[in-house]
């Protein structure tokens, strides 16, 4: 076996299932989760018939490059969504199944895991994909803090110039996860000026774009940074997925975009690692990018969710409205004097709710972990289950 798999940490629901093993929830409560962050709102009719009627290229093997029509509509919707000009659907564009397998896999094909002290640059806290990609690639995960005074984006300018010489890929995510911090323009020009002096590669992940609060304020992009600041995607790519913005995460369906030269690199590696999307999931997709109006309805659920239990949970924990995303991230021992790993039994316990401890989505890589005492809680449910987890939560803090 690969020796580089016994660097791997358990995966946060595993350790969260061994957490809450000896636990008996409250019995007298339905159960409710904001522990896992997959979306619940229902998938919109017309994919799912676009599914159905392309069964018909289920005869053919797909490309891994993915059909002309699919790198198109995802081309015309960068354009759109980021006032791009001429996105190049034949160079700059490569549909993938879902962001976390091209996340994972970009790593395996970027690093050169031979080179001593190779380093990739992960948030902390972060999706933990990130670091299973960088430890299987054969390199060093470095972790940039998130900082608090910030909205949790992550502080690069704490991350020692040493460290810089050695990192050959950088992942970010923004909005993020769990954090919801999205990355202003300043924080893209100081990212570029240092991949520039350093000839990193940058792989945003940017799979919670769609989910916002403010129609006139959309997060911005690494792509839209790049050409707002006047340059190219150059060490840039890009990953988005449809499962967050249209409620398909059992589709894996998504796409990276940017650096041509780096993503024909990247399909050489695809062509051998054998995930080419299924042409009716293409045909799917294809339906699901044309379209804007079921987004703005989603992003309409979540914004009603988010201002109605972000103030609810406010007098007891720790927690503000996020940039983005849907999740909200609350420091829990301020206010109730519990760790966050006590304060996920004990709630669980008295009132059947499960939310996910903060810690375990981070690493004590600087003397301490940025996310311990917080806990993330994924509003994915409709606005009556959240809200009814919400009052729960209210009840239990109260009660200590």
């Amino acid at each position: 076996m690969n020796p580089l798999l016994d660097k791997l940490q358990p995966y946060p629901f595993e350790r969260l299932k061994s957490l809450v093993a000896d636990v008996t929830p409250a019995n007298t409560y339905k159960a409710i989760s904001f522990g896992i962050g997959e979306p619940k709102h229902p998938t919109p009719q017309f994919i799912k018939e676009a599914l159905i009627e392309g069964l018909g290229g289920l005869s053919n093997y797909p490309a891994t490059a993915g059909g002309e029509p699919l790198r198109a509509a995802i081309a015309q919707w960068l354009e759109r969504r980021y006032a791009l000009p001429n996105v190049n659907p034949a160079t700059e564009v490569l549909p993938v199944t879902g962001s976390r397998e091209a996340l994972f896999s970009f790593a395996q094909a970027v690093v050169d895991g031979s080179k001593p002290g190779a380093r990739v640059l992960c948030p902390n806290p972060f999706y933990q994909i990130y670091e299973g990609a960088t430890l299987l690639a054969g390199a060093t995960p470095y972790y940039a803090d998130s900082d608090p005074t910030r909205n949790f984006a992550p502080n690069y300018d704490a991350v020692p110039a040493d460290v810089w010489r050695d990192v050959q890929l950088v992942y970010l995510c923004s909005p993020g996860n769990p954090t919801g911090a999205v990355l202003s323009l300043a924080d893209w020009k100081r990212l570029f000026e240092l991949s520039d002096e350093y000839g990193f590669v940058i792989a945003s992940d940017e799979c919670y774009s769609e989910i916002y609060f403010d129609e006139e304020r959309a997060p911005l992009g690494g792509l839209a940074a790049a050409h707002q600041l006047g340059r190219g995607f150059e060490r840039l790519v890009v990953f988005s997925s449809l499962s967050k913005r249209s409620n398909v995460p059992g589709m894996r369906s998504g796409f990276v975009a940017g650096d041509a030269a780096i993503l024909k690199k990247f399909l050489l590696y695809r062509t051998y690692h054998g995930c080419a999307m299924s042409p009716a999931v293409q045909a799917a997709s294809i339906a699901a990018w044309n379209d804007e109006a079921h987004v703005r309805l989603n992003r309409s659920k979540y914004l009603k969710k988010f201002q109605t239990v972000t103030p609810m949970l406010a007098e007891v924990l720790d927690v503000r409205l996020p940039d983005a995303g849907f999740y909200l991230w609350a420091k829990v021992d301020t206010k109730t004097g519990l760790s966050d790993t006590e304060f996920t039994r004990q709630l669980l316990a008295q009132y059947n709710v499960a939310v996910l401890p903060g810690s375990y989505l981070g690493r004590a890589a600087h003397g301490a972990n940025p996310a311990e005492n917080y806990v993330r809680i994924a509003l994915v449910a409709d606005v009556d289950e959240c809200t009814e987890g919400a009052q729960r939560i209210v009840q239990f803090c109260q009660s200590l």
